[in-house]
């Protein structure tokens, strides 16, 4: 085995004789002793019990302190395998030794990497692993110490995996390249551990082998948790940046995806792995990041270590201890059974039960160990349970986010034929509005044209005018006398034309206009001709160049006419190409229109049979929920004729309870019942009202059974036949739910009806309370309280006064068996008198903290049965610390016996503890007072059993006890005195039997007064009527030697159920 060489001084020299010192000694040999078992040059894996040993060191001493001072002083250049498993080893620690480890490895990083470089350098086939291993360390350390929120063992929520992250993508991508490396160095190892076990063809099973797989268990559990932070980071990435800035990124994740698949099915095969790790499996595909909705389809890989059973431990000492044979020892055990044994060699049957208690210890050990092997192949086993349901939780949770995904892509759909259809409304209108826009460019096409024609009639007019106008020049030239009618015509002409163009030219072109200040220009000539009959030729040269003006703007509006005529010809073919273009877009959009509504009503059907199959799931739901309810009440029902459930009781104000539930939820059945009919498609109300409504009426049922056991034999009957019948008509309903024609007239008033009846009949079994009005149960409670106080006081002064008269008449013996009798009754009721003033103040608190806006005497009104419990328990105080004043007073005066000191002193305790209980059940379990309640109640149950103690010394030390001296008898006398005391033996046992069974009686007795109790005269058996408030004492012991059955103990002994009584 491997040594530990230059173990460090300052841990040697903290050794010494201090206990401390001794601790923290035999820690360091201890874990030196591990280290030296764990990390050695034998090439096989590390023991388990070894690396735990050492990881429970760090969690002792909060740091790797020890191991790394052993550590360092292993020969590790040496051998390639110490190395190795020293590798192993660290990464254990570091996984799952203190948090404080990282810290301190931190500090030995030159160590880590000056052994990995050395072996890096030789060739050797473990040396080129721990090159490999190191750098993994190495990587380790750094990443946990760069980012703290990840822990060495990877295991950290989604939370804190968000929170790490941040928000600023930078970081995203930065920590996304960090896991990368992390994860290249962990499969570099794995593929550098499998490359060499194929070379060497090596088998699973060979220790040689298994030195070489054992830390990949590790290495799985690291790359489980990678991947699934590598997958997360990666979609968060491809949330923020656009998919070709992170080709680089999912190429990486691609090559470490199937190098991770490799490992994990390569590791899964062999059978090292599957007794010590459970392997997940991966998916066939990696996660496609392009698409956001498959970040719900991704499931984490989850490493289960199922775990090991307890290894025998081997002991072995540090150093070598050599034994001599033991010589001496025979002469001892004779000499110590001569002095002490038995005479003449026989055993002692003492010393045979010892040793078959100790073969029973064997057994049992060894059976315990059998139960501890089969508790943790039970839970391997449910782990696995547990992981195989998780996965198919996660194969739901897939399948709902698809229905959602479709469900949505569906309601799209259907909002994108909403709006195309609304684009088609106004394309319609839109073809409308162009129509009526066409049907007006046309009727001002045809006005255009008329007023083209009326110009080229009035351009015609014009020029005849204009020829009969150059003949009467021609005219005036023959003859002057004709020079006036001609002006005349002229003018007349001219004057006619001016109106003509002015009506008919007003809207129409420019060149109209020129014509007007040209016929202007020439009625100023004709003016002229007025003037001077000589200018009559000039006239006439002007009057032709005017013609000949006007022939050349004839011509312009020739011209002119032709274009405008042109330009409608134009505009005329665009109109009818805009129309073609227009009807051939009607069209479409018509074709349009109709694939459109062909797909709506397409999605009408497919919404329809949704619809339906939804009606039909929920039905068979509400059916399935139907069949439950049904067997859960026929499993109730069947309950009520059950011979094993004939021991089974119940009390009438449970019952009351539970049938008041059950009616509550024959409400909650009925809203259900008409909301479902209603909305047929949503089930989930009605549902849940008759699983609620099953449970509940079952319930009532099985406690109405209960009940009847303990009432008298109508009563029972009734109770019985009234529970039958609620089980018969909640089956019949259920029935008509089942049916689709019966479900609209399914009614549960017969239901509620044979509840009413129950709770009826529950009612009547109540028992009557107190003859106390609730209205006085509050002044009564502080009555009681202070009663008890005064009692207690009291007795205190009484005790005193005893002391004093006790310290006059009595002396010696007497006098301090007596003085200390009466100090432990003192301390008795000084812890009472506490305890009841404790209880007091605890009494206030609950009130306070539970009357609301309700008064005090409403409050106990309202808990009427607690605070009859309260006084009970307060009267049954104080007439216990009366009695034991009085039993004291007769003891120290010799009339009275040391028993009942005794007696009453448990009396106190049983009151005391019962007070604690009628206080305890409406406190609030955080309450001060309470635990303080709680301490003084443990207070008198000490000072009751001083009481106990010192009556009974007191007693041995009072009473002679004489010697018994039998040397002087013969052996017929002897056994003759013999047979007397057996008579005396067997007469005082049976008395003490008799005394028994009169104790049994008397306590009868005691709660029949006390109307607790009540006998049937025709059965003869006793009828237990629980009162409220009323808290159980503990049944008298018996003797071991009797062994009845439950109805015999209760009968022949006279034994019944204790309960507080008032006094």
């Amino acid at each position: 085995m491997n040594t530990i060489k230059n173990v460090p001084a300052r841990v040697l020299s903290r050794r010494s004789g201090h206990s401390l010192e001794a601790e923290r000694e035999q820690f360091d040999k201890n874990q030196a002793m591990s280290i030296s078992k764990a990390i050695n040059t034998l090439e096989n894996p590390v023991k388990e019990k070894h690396a735990r040993r050492i990881i429970l060191g760090t969690h002792h001493e909060k740091g790797a302190f020890t191991f790394w001072s052993y550590a360092i002083g292993l020969p590790l250049p040496s051998s390639a395998i110490l190395s190795w498993k020293f590798c192993h080893v660290l990464h254990k620690v570091l996984r799952d030794g203190h948090p404080n480890v990282l810290q301190d490895c931190q500090r030995y990083r030159s160590n880590i990497r000056e052994t990995g470089e050395l072996w890096g350098h030789l060739h050797d086939r473990y040396g080129q692993l721990v090159n490999i291993y190191t750098k993994l360390l190495l990587t380790k350390i750094s990443f946990h110490l760069k980012h703290p929120e990840f822990p060495p063992g990877l295991e950290v929520t989604d939370e804190v995996l968000e929170k790490a992250a941040g928000t600023d993508v930078n970081n995203i991508f930065q920590l996304t390249v960090e896991m990368f490396d992390y994860m290249d160095c962990e499969l570099k190892l794995a593929e550098s551990v499998f490359r060499q076990l194929n070379t060497s063809m090596a088998v699973s099973q060979m220790s040689a082998v298994q030195c070489r797989l054992a830390p990949l268990i590790q290495v799985i559990q690291d790359c489980s948790h990678l991947y699934h932070y590598t997958v997360k980071l990666m979609f968060k990435l491809h949330s923020c940046l656009p998919a070709d800035t992170l080709q680089g990124h999912r190429d990486r994740f691609h090559e470490q995806f199937r190098s991770l698949k490799n490992f994990f099915k390569r590791a899964s095969d062999m059978l090292y792995f599957k007794r010590l790790i459970q392997i997940p499996r991966l998916p066939e595909n990696p996660p496609n990041f392009l698409r956001a909705s498959a970040l719900a389809e991704h499931v984490k890989p989850v490493v289960v270590i199922p775990e090991e059973a307890p290894e025998d431990e081997e002991p072995e000492n540090l150093i070598e201890i050599t034994t001599a044979p033991p010589v001496e020892q025979p002469v001892v055990c004779d000499i110590f059974e001569q002095t002490f044994g038995p005479p003449n060699g026989i055993r002692d049957d003492r010393d045979l039960q010892i040793e078959n208690l100790k073969k029973e210890i064997d057994l049992l050990r060894g059976e315990l160990e059998k139960i501890k092997l089969e508790a943790q192949r039970y839970i391997t086993q449910l782990k696995a349970q547990i992981n195989s349901l998780e996965a198919e939780v996660e194969e739901q949770r897939k399948q709902k986010q698809k229905a959602l995904v479709d469900n949505e892509q569906l309601r799209d759909e259907l909002e994108k034929l909403h709006k195309a259809k609304l684009e088609s409304d106004k394309s319609r209108s839109l073809c409308l509005e162009a129509e009526k826009k066409a049907s007006a460019t046309e009727l001002r096409y045809t006005k255009l044209k008329e007023k083209h024609n009326e110009l080229i009639n009035t351009h015609a007019e014009l020029l005849r005018k204009n020829a009969d106008t150059a003949k009467q020049l021609t005219v005036t030239q023959q003859s002057q006398g004709e020079v006036a009618r001609v002006k005349e015509q002229l003018a007349f002409q001219i004057e006619q034309v001016k109106r003509e163009s002015e009506m008919k030219l007003e809207d129409q072109t420019l060149q109209m206009e020129q014509v007007k200040r040209d016929l202007e220009a020439k009625k100023e000539e004709l003016a002229q001709l007025q003037q001077s009959l000589s200018q009559s030729k000039q006239v006439g040269s002007n009057l032709t160049s005017q013609l000949e003006v006007l022939q050349a703007e004839k011509d312009v509006l020739r011209k002119s006419v032709g274009e405008k005529e042109c330009e409608l010809i134009s505009a005329k073919g665009l109109i009818q190409e805009k129309e073609l273009l227009l009807n051939q877009e009607v069209e479409r959009r018509a074709k349009e229109v109709q694939e459109l509504q062909g797909k709506l009503l397409d999605k009408k059907s497919q919404e329809q049979a949704l619809q339906q199959k939804l009606l039909e799931d929920q039905f068979s739901l509400l059916q399935g929920t139907v069949k439950e309810a049904e067997s859960i009440i026929q499993d109730a029902v069947a309950k009520v004729d059950d011979p094993l459930h004939l021991r089974c009781t119940s009390s009438p104000d449970y019952l009351i309870s539970r049938a008041q539930a059950a009616l509550q939820s024959v409400n909650a059945v009925e809203g259900g019942h008409s909301r479902y009919l209603a909305n047929m498609a949503d089930a989930t109300g009605l549902v849940g009202a008759l699983t609620q409504f099953a449970h509940l009426t079952a319930d009532a049922i099985v406690n109405g059974s209960a009940t009847s056991h303990l009432a008298p034999t109508d009563h029972a009957d009734k109770l019985t036949e009234t529970c039958r019948d609620c089980g018969r008509q909640s089956l019949s309903y259920l029935n008509k739910l089942k049916d689709k024609e019966a479900l609209q007239q399914a009614n549960p008033a017969d239901v509620r009806k044979t509840l009413q009846e129950l709770l009826q009949l529950g009612q009547e079994l109540r028992p009557k309370s107190l003859d106390i009005r609730q209205e006085e149960l509050g002044d009564m409670v502080d009555k009681e309280m202070a009663s008890t106080s005064a009692a207690i006081e009291d007795a205190v002064r009484r005790i005193e006064e005893m002391m004093n008269q006790a310290r006059i008449e009595s002396s010696g013996v007497k006098l301090e068996v007596n003085e200390r009798i009466l100090n432990s009754c003192t301390d008795l009721m000084k812890a009472i008198r506490l305890l009841v003033l404790t209880s007091t103040h605890l009494q206030k608190e609950i009130v306070e903290s539970g009357r609301g806006a309700a008064t005090t005497q409403e409050f106990y009104a309202k808990n009427s049965r607690w605070t009859e419990g309260l006084i009970s328990a307060s009267k049954a105080v104080g007439w216990g610390a009366t009695q034991l004043v009085e039993s004291a007073d007769r003891v120290v005066l010799h009339t009275g016996k040391y028993e009942e000191l005794i007696v009453c002193s448990h009396e106190i305790a049983a009151s005391t503890a019962q007070l604690v209980a009628a206080s305890k059940v409406k406190a609030d379990k955080n309450s001060g007072n309470l635990s303080k309640l709680q301490e003084c109640s443990r207070t008198v149950n000490e000072m009751a059993a001083n009481v106990v103690a010192s009556t009974k010394s007191g007693q041995e030390q009072v009473e002679d006890r004489d010697t018994m001296d039998f040397s002087g008898m013969s052996l017929i006398k002897l056994k003759k005195e013999e047979m007397e005391s057996q008579v005396k033996v067997l007469e005082l046992e049976k008395t003490l039997e008799n005394e028994r069974l009169r104790l049994g009686e008397l306590r009868r007795q005691h709660y029949a007064l006390a109307g607790i109790c009540t006998e049937t005269p025709e059965v003869g058996k006793p009828t237990v009527a629980r009162k409220p408030g009323v808290l159980k004492k503990p049944p008298v012991a018996q003797k071991p030697a009797h062994s009845k059955q439950d109805h015999e103990l209760d009968q022949e002994d006279g034994v019944y159920q204790a309960q507080l009584v008032n006094f």
